[in-house]
């Protein structure tokens, strides 16, 4: 039984692959075109969506999505999930009907044919390096301008397996207050029970995701930042419990 599970895993991942670099070649021509000029970025987004509706449904996933809010057209926002996947990504492209631009690392942008159109769609941070950190701000600025909404996992990385909900990075309440944007907290209940980091485990499945309410920023200063950090996280943790008690 337990050589069946290896070869069904195995066979699992691979296929994963297989099906994100179909997509990209199958939506490359549109793709591209719309990467050539910044303003295009909303029709990019609809490519991008339909590349991570295709991978869920060829990987055998369902989403079940419950909103406490609707985010409104036209009016940007800082969205924000656990993050525990690799199609974390996926399902907030499946999510999320607004254009938003995700921060992500750098390293990334090395995956084959996924990091051609990640590099120059993502506002890229090298994590170890203040620098880029820093120009984080002003390329994020430059997208709230254009009436986007930023995403960002903001326990910088994906944890431990046996960690729940690690605790989560400045960056993205940062970012909300100092731009007077509203925070929208997601919580993604099975992602990592579904497709984990860990090679020999998976299955298809549903997708169980929340889009709680928004907090707003107004009026906060960086003095609120840790209260607002703490709250955020609360809001996935409680969320994370009633899911799986």
């Amino acid at each position: 039984m337990r050589i069946i599970k290896i070869i069904f895993w195995t066979l699992w991942r691979i296929w994963f692959y297989i099906v994100i670099a179909f997509f990209i070649v199958l939506l490359f021509p549109f793709l591209l075109i719309s990467i050539l000029r910044e303003e295009w970025y909303g029709y990019f987004f609809v490519m991008a969506r339909i590349w991570a509706k295709g991978i869920l449904f060829a990987m055998g996933f369902q989403y079940k999505i419950e909103r406490e809010h609707e985010i409104e057209q036209r009016k940007s926002y800082m969205i924000i999930a656990n993050h525990t996947s690799m199609i974390d990504i996926m399902l907030m492209l499946a999510i999320e009907r607004n254009p938003f631009v995700f921060v992500g690392k750098k390293e990334l942008a090395a995956i084959p044919l996924f990091g051609f159109f990640y590099k120059r769609t993502c506002i890229l941070v090298d994590r170890n390096n203040s620098k880029s950190r820093f120009a984080v701000y002003d390329r994020a600025q430059k997208r709230l301008n254009q009436g986007l909404s930023i995403c960002i996992f903001p326990e910088g990385g994906v944890p431990d397996e046996s960690v729940v909900l690690d605790e989560f990075k400045d960056g993205a309440f940062r970012l909300a207050i100092e731009h007077h944007i509203p925070i929208v907290p997601m919580t993604f209940a099975d992602n990592k029970k579904r497709l984990s980091y860990t090679f020999l485990s998976g299955s298809p499945g549903l997708l169980r995701a929340m889009v709680h309410n928004s907090i707003e920023t107004k009026g906060l200063s960086l003095d609120n930042k840790k209260e607002l950090k703490d709250k955020a996280r609360s809001i996935i943790l409680n969320q994370l419990k009633k899911y799986n008690p």
